[in-house]
């Protein structure tokens, strides 16, 4: 079991940054991959960015360039560095955790990004 627990979501200006946290407790956590996905009202859930155990990352097209995902095996964190914000970015953000080869996989709560002027 994987619990996860995300944090950093708020308002902010177009233009702006934001740092998104999740941590995660309750297993190993350097093994997972780990995701950041969004939602909108009345949209599916959309894939953001992903950090692989072995560090490799990858992203959105319309993210590419803007958005850094990072983690720290330390701390069983993963972070999401939003810069350059969008009123388009607006959503809320999830974290999950995933390992190759394996169907379970954990969400948290989610955390509200508002971009608005």
């Amino acid at each position: 079991q994987v619990q996860l627990v995300e944090s950093g979501g708020g308002l902010v200006q177009p233009g702006g940054s934001l740092r998104l946290s999740c941590v995660a407790s309750g297993s190993i956590f350097n093994v997972y991959t780990m995701d950041w996905y969004r939602q909108t009202p009345g949209n599916q859930r959309e894939f953001v960015a992903r950090i692989t155990s072995g560090l490799s990352t990858s992203y959105a097209g319309p993210v590419e360039g803007r958005f850094t995902i990072s983690r720290d095996n330390a701390k069983n964190g993963v972070y999401l560095q939003m810069n350059s914000l969008k009123p388009e970015d607006t959503a809320v953000y999830y974290c999950r955790a995933s390992r190759p080869f394996r169907s379970t996989e954990y969400w948290g709560q989610g955390t509200q990004v508002t971009v608005s002027s």
